[in-house]
């Protein structure tokens, strides 16, 4: 399979969350959350559409052993298998997690200080998919700089 050249590399991600309770999620992410909502194309009647922008957008692949190790980490319970799951970078995972609970939001695991010196706790989001939300303790270069930091082609077999 051929790399994209970097002219045609993807400029956005774009998540789609198919959720029976519209207006909920819409709610949670456009209202509790704060993502700011953009126009979009929808016809009318239930044919409905908001998307939302939610800063910078990674892809994180995880394999099963480090899906169960996050959610050992983060005190969540275990999973039966793949779980639909968000996690967004705040400012304060404190006050993130509380302003969803006041809304209803049901949470999984409270706030944790990781061992990747992050502050992630878990609420339940909308349409099935949990959210993580997850406080950055260190910068970049200092996570980087330190040992079991790597990339997956570096890192030992």
């Amino acid at each position: 399979m051929g790399n994209m050249n970097s002219s045609n590399a993807p400029r956005q991600l774009r998540l789609i969350i198919e959720a029976e309770d519209f207006d909920d999620a819409v709610r949670f992410y456009r209202d509790v959350l704060g993502m700011a909502e953009q126009p979009a194309f929808a016809t009318q009647g239930d044919d409905r559409v908001s998307i939302l922008h939610a800063g910078i957008a990674t892809i994180e692949i995880a394999s099963p052993a480090h899906a169960r190790n996050i959610d050992e980490v983060e005190g969540a319970p275990p999973s039966d298998g793949p779980t639909l799951r968000i996690a967004l970078e705040v400012a304060d995972t404190e006050r993130a997690v509380t302003a969803v609970r006041e809304r209803g939001a049901r949470l999984i695991a409270p706030a944790t200080r990781t061992p990747f010196q992050t502050i992630n706790a878990r609420v339940q989001g909308p349409a099935g998919w949990q959210v993580t939300f997850f406080q950055e303790l260190e910068s970049l270069d200092e996570r980087t700089a330190r040992a079991g930091f790597t990339t997956d082609d570096e890192r030992p077999r």
